[in-house]
């Protein structure tokens, strides 16, 4: 399986704390039946004050680390950015980390506060999208005005967006708004990335194994194979071939 969103890079965030953590959650991954992570840190203006320049050098050691421990995770560096008018700064800059490509354009993890949709959510993707930048929405089904209705997200996906729903809501780990919320997307057809969004072994592993097997269960073997292999290799398949080319992760 490949996981688009989580967030082992240690001491940057609220993921992994220490190097040690970080190898730990990334062979708990390996584990799990997970072969690729793009490995995202917050970008949350300040909370989290990450940029692209600064990540990378961690990014590099962590994955040096994982070669080291004898860890075969494939990485590569990407971030969940809130959505913030420091976003759209970093992005002016180059500084803003993508996940991967929809078609020709770039692919960004985008957060939403946890309580509502944004004032002026749909003008923000659509100035992304006008700049060449799709989003990918970050665990939409954990937000309480769309737990409160699902059908208010609907804007965002015919605005373009796409959605990535947490292992985790699948399996019920996030409570029964949030489960019920992801069931309610998956019937509509509307979830297109499955991830964990893992942040340590404790409270918040990576659980893509059992999700999955609730997706074949309640949706069948080809719906849990695209939303958790097929369309996440996808989006990031420009990536492994530029890498290949250039070895820039």
């Amino acid at each position: 399986m490949i996981d688009l969103h989580c967030h082992y890079l240690p001491g940057v965030d609220d993921g992994a704390r220490t190097l040690g953590d970080a190898l730990a959650l990334a062979a708990a991954s390996v584990a799990d039946g997970i072969t690729t992570a793009i490995l995202t840190p917050h970008v949350h203006p300040g909370v989290f004050d990450n940029r692209l320049s600064a990540l990378r050098p961690a990014f590099e050691l962590f994955r040096q680390a994982l070669a080291e421990a004898r860890i075969p995770l494939e990485v590569y560096l990407g971030a969940e950015v809130r959505i913030h008018p420091t976003a759209f700064e970093l992005l002016a800059i180059d500084e803003l980390p993508f996940i991967g490509h929809f078609g020709e354009d770039r692919l960004v993890l985008l957060e939403f506060p946890d309580g509502q949709l944004p004032v002026g959510g749909l003008a923000a993707v659509r100035f992304l999208a006008n700049q060449g930048v799709r989003a990918l929405i970050a665990h939409p089904e954990r937000n309480k005005e769309v737990m409160r209705d699902p059908d208010r997200i609907r804007p965002y996906i015919d605005a373009g967006c796409l959605l990535q729903v947490t292992a985790a809501s699948i399996t019920g780990r996030f409570g029964a708004p949030a489960f019920r919320t992801a069931r309610h997307l998956l019937e509509k057809g509307w979830v297109d990335v499955v991830a964990s969004d893992a942040h340590n072994l404790s409270a918040r592993p990576p659980v893509m194994q059992e999700a999955r097997a609730e997706l074949v269960r309640h949706f069948g073997l080809g719906i849990a194979h695209r939303l958790t292999e097929e369309r996440p290799g996808e989006l990031v398949a420009r990536r492994r071939t530029e890498t290949a080319a250039s070895g820039v992760a």
